[in-house]
């Protein structure tokens, strides 16, 4: 995409960038209003199916952009001479992208999890494989990447760039196919309500009793229902945790005369549970934003270093700058198989931990490995402009960046896809993924507020560090502030993960429901396992 509206639409580069990483944004953002809907009303398999066949539509539109000649600038022949894009074929795309980033929106946030939901946890033999689903769910994603950075880029580079956005809408559509032939056989979680309206009503509930004096001394104080299943529609009930005890106030009966009935004045214990899980990941989450800022150059700079390297394999033949890319989606497809069947077993022999390590600690590891990411493309970049001729340095160079950005990416996405699905209720796991997902958008954000805030520091695209000509720009101090950024954010984790304690480390222990809800679990993996059937 930035190739494209450099080359095609006549942007300048440092334009380009912050438009693609806006947008990303934007979809990745819009991962929120995807989790709602399947979460609320639709359910995970709808909402794919439903904005799977929008984002087609964005890719027909797409393809239209490029491939029909009223539709994009005339063909540039002297730089003096360029046409720029009207308004109308700006507007054009801009609705094209829109389609694609409001159907990401729905899609992401419901495909890892709706295809966690296929394995049953109260089966001990499919646990297991549903954290290794994430592993090869993301090898799957890297996959699809490698095709779209060799193939198409190939296809684009032979045939236009209407080949180029057509060959991948034709397999959007038919990947909708595909997914429908599976529907005799998925499992289905069905839609719960809104888990949004579930939060302000514990919010104004415990606001309320709040100033009105109340106080939680015991938790026999706390309100549940007495139905097998909770208050949710077809969730499990949730064990009392003794964090964030203000929450607790929600659940108090302040009157015994009150109706049980109204949520906004009262609410369940599964119902407080459910919002202090979203609470409790909420400092994980904004201790690892600063890896997808990392993330974004990959799309951005990290491309543009290769537009103007020496691109050369062999006598003959020149990699295309779109497929430098590969660097990183090769490591995933080595790295993962490699971990899941040689590393995991000998980390869980050490360990104790059916994982190998938890999610947590892998996060780690990739927070860790992307500050020496960000230090390698700064000084492949130092040493490039040092060169006397910086065009001639191999692109081979930046193999180290992309090697170990692919790496971070690696142990960071995959352990987020963990954690966020495994913290998660019954009734919020599309929310989780996308709120990890929002991740990726914000970061995207902040990576264009950075460049802005560098432009203007240092004198604009004229005179800045930024320039629309890289050979005259210092994008290693950009990579180095990056860097920095990265080291901040690892300590910063750390002393987060230290003290993080996931919902079922934070349950009361030994207190009257024990039992009740001991059996309680029993019942609902049988009732599970019978609705199955």
């Amino acid at each position: 995409m930035v190739a494209y509206l450099v080359l095609e639409m006549r942007q300048s580069l440092p334009d380009a960038a912050t438009h693609v990483t806006n947008w990303i944004g934007a979809a990745y953002v819009l991962t929120l209003f995807g989790a709602f809907l399947a979460d609320a009303y639709l359910g995970r398999f709808k909402t794919i199916i439903l904005f799977s066949c929008v984002y087609a539509v964005g890719m027909v539109l797409l393809t239209l952009s490029a491939s029909i000649d009223g539709l994009h600038p005339a063909p540039c022949y002297t730089k003096e001479l360029c046409p720029k894009p009207t308004t109308n074929q700006n507007a054009y795309l801009i609705v094209a992208l829109a389609l694609i980033a409001v159907s990401t929106g729905g899609i992401k946030p419901c495909v890892s999890s709706f295809g966690a939901d296929q394995f049953d946890e109260a089966d001990e033999k499919e646990v297991p494989k549903k954290f290794a689903f994430f592993n090869w769910f993301f090898f799957a994603i890297n996959m699809g990447a490698l095709l779209g950075i060799t193939l198409m880029v190939y296809v684009k580079e032979e045939k236009g760039w209407g080949w180029g956005f057509g060959v991948p809408t034709g397999a959007m559509i038919v990947s909708i196919f595909v997914l429908a032939a599976g529907i005799p056989f998925y499992r289905y979680q069905k839609p719960m309500g809104s888990p949004f309206t579930r939060f302000a009503q514990v919010i104004v509930a415990s606001l309320k009793n709040h100033f009105r004096g109340v106080e939680v001394e015991s938790e026999l104080q706390l309100y549940e229902v007495q139905t097998m299943e909770s208050d949710i529609k077809r969730a499990r009930k949730l064990q009392h945790t003794r964090q964030f005890k203000f929450l607790d106030k929600a659940a108090v009966i302040t009157d015994p005369e009150t109706s049980t009935q109204n949520r906004w004045k009262l609410c369940t214990i599964t119902q407080v549970e459910e919002f202090k899980s979203i609470i409790r990941i909420l400092p994980i989450w904004a201790s690892t934003i600063a890896l997808s800022i990392s993330f974004a150059q990959l799309a951005t700079f990290f491309t543009s270093q290769a537009l103007i390297m020496d691109r050369k394999l062999g006598s003959n033949f020149i990699i295309p700058a779109g497929s430098v890319t590969v660097f990183s989606a090769i490591n995933p497809l080595i790295l993962i198989p490699i971990y899941e069947k040689f590393i995991v077993p000998i980390l869980r022999r050490h360990t104790g931990h059916y994982r190998g390590i938890t999610s947590l600690q892998r996060m780690g590891v990739g927070l860790f490995v992307s500050i020496f990411a960000l230090a390698s493309a700064a000084l492949v970049e130092k040493k490039r402009l040092d060169s006397l001729t910086p065009s001639k340095m191999s692109v081979f160079w930046l193999f180290p960046q992309y090697f170990l950005i692919g790496t971070a990416e690696v142990f960071t996405y995959v352990g987020q896809l963990e954690f966020f699905y495994d913290e998660a209720t019954d009734g919020t796991r599309s929310i989780s993924s996308a709120l990890f997902l929002t991740e990726i958008g914000i970061g995207s954000w902040l990576s264009t507020a950075i460049v802005k805030i560098i432009e203007s520091a240092t004198g604009g695209q004229e005179k800045g560090w930024l320039r629309n000509n890289l050979n005259k720009s210092r994008l290693d101090y950009f990579y180095w502030i990056l860097s920095g950024i990265n080291g901040l954010n690892f300590l910063v984790y750390l002393w987060v993960s230290r003290r993080y304690k996931g919902r079922r480390s934070g349950a009361v222990s030994g207190s009257i429901r024990d039992e009740s809800l001991i059996e309680m679990s029993v019942h609902d993996q049988e009732f599970k396992k019978g609705d199955e059937k």
